[in-house]
């Protein structure tokens, strides 16, 4: 065994003291003990040049899982990566419709979910991975979120990564936010450090998801928030329609705007916070919802204001960054009317990528994040999420599988 300083930073620590196997952490300063850390295992992967990662996110939208499985070489300070396969399992219908209400369970039902959940998953992974010739390292996975409250310290993804590890047999890496919550942060967005390492070269990246987020440099650092609700928000009305999504957002198209709606939805206050700022689903149903049902339009005309409305927060949020081009990836990038709305709206030229990084970019991300986790850098920051420092986040739980070896 050995210790592995997952939660801090060097810079950040004045003073150790060793006890019964744990380290505490003192800010000699303040004169208190910050935190402690329990020692961890020595994984055998934990310092190669090269990593094969199953990456798994389950996003907000409630399409289903995505699963994207990625080889990653570091060479010198620089990663690059290649997509080797991918696919999204969609949800049976009482399952979403679990996920969708799991705030409202019992406390035993919502652990039966998250049990459940993780076995949902383990299958997807199985079927999946039979149809490959390579075995990952290991899995990183977000799991999906249903309570985020940082201010209440609370964020909580299920799909219990134990259960995951358990059922594959593969070492997972989990529960990316809750270290960064417990650490004054917002816990979101997390894909500024995939942004910043693998597609820096963009001026900005927009993630178009259930809930859309930027992230940019300035002022020589990495920036990044959450924007507005997207593809949750679009879900929700194509639901009155007896649909999943508004397939290029041609019923927006077809409908008007109510600028009384689109006033209301631009005035809330979420809009004129600065800095570091994450959004939920609960702010979802009780500030936002509130607003669509307060209009007494028909849900075509909801949709296109909802369309107008995303499109200028986006392109308001973009012109933090004086840089030129921007990289949109997400469900939301799909919906060509909303596309058409933030060209309209910003003056960034609008970079689409290849579609597997349109569709599972943030898969993509989360695997890379697994990396950074159990190399123990930092795959979570400050200056993005407003925590008291950088900080290494994720539960790891040991699989049975021998695949990650020293090379």
């Amino acid at each position: 065994m050995s210790v592995w300083f997952c939660l801090i930073q060097m810079h950040a620590v004045n003073k150790f003291h060793k006890a019964n196997g744990f380290v505490f952490v003192k800010d000699l300063k303040k004169r208190r003990i910050c935190f402690c850390i329990v020692p961890s295992l020595n994984y055998p992967c934990s310092m190669k040049s090269a990593y094969t990662v199953l990456g798994l996110m389950s996003g907000t939208s409630l399409d289903g899982l995505d699963m994207a499985l990625c080889h990653f070489v570091k060479t010198d300070e620089h990663w690059a990566y290649d997509v080797m396969a991918a696919q999204t399992y969609p949800y049976e219908d009482g399952l979403r419709a679990r996920l969708a209400t799991a705030t409202g369970l019992s406390a035993y039902e919502f652990v039966k979910l998250d049990v459940e959940l993780a076995s949902v998953m383990a299958g997807a992974i199985g079927r999946f991975l039979a149809a490959q010739t390579v075995v990952p390292d290991f899995i990183a996975s977000h799991g999906h979120t249903t309570f985020h409250q940082p201010g209440n310290r609370l964020t909580v993804q299920i799909g219990s990564g134990a259960v995951l590890a358990s059922l594959t047999g593969m070492t997972t890496v989990c529960d990316f936010r809750s270290g960064d919550v417990a650490l004054g942060g917002q816990g979101a967005p997390l894909v500024p450090v995939g942004d910043e390492l693998l597609y820096g070269h963009y001026d900005a990246c927009l993630n178009l998801g259930g809930i859309s987020n930027i992230s940019f440099r300035k002022d020589g650092r990495r920036v990044a928030f959450d924007v507005s609700p997207c593809n949750m928000a679009f879900h929700y009305l194509a639901c009155r329609l007896g649909l999943d999504y508004d397939k290029d957002g041609e019923i927006a198209r077809r409908g008007r705007v109510d600028q009384t709606l689109l006033d209301a939805l631009n005035g809330l206050d979420y809009y004129r916070s600065s800095g570091a700022k994450s959004l939920g689903k609960e702010w979802f149903d009780a500030v936002f919802c509130p607003c669509l049902e307060a209009s007494s339009r028909s849900v075509t005309d909801k949709l296109r204001t909802l369309a107008e409305h995303i499109a200028m927060q986006l392109a308001r949020a973009s012109h933090g960054n004086k840089g030129e081009t921007m990289l949109v990836t997400g469900g939301g990038a799909r919906n060509v009317f909303l596309m058409e709305r933030l060209c309209a709206h910003s003056n960034k030229a609008i970079v689409l990528p290849d579609l597997l990084t349109v569709d599972f970019k943030e898969a993509i991300i989360f695997a890379f994040l697994g990396i950074l986790r159990i190399r123990g850098e930092a795959n979570c920051l400050s200056a993005v999420t407003g925590a008291r420092i950088d900080n290494c986040g994720g539960a790891v739980y040991q699989g049975r599988s021998k695949s990650c070896e020293k090379s």
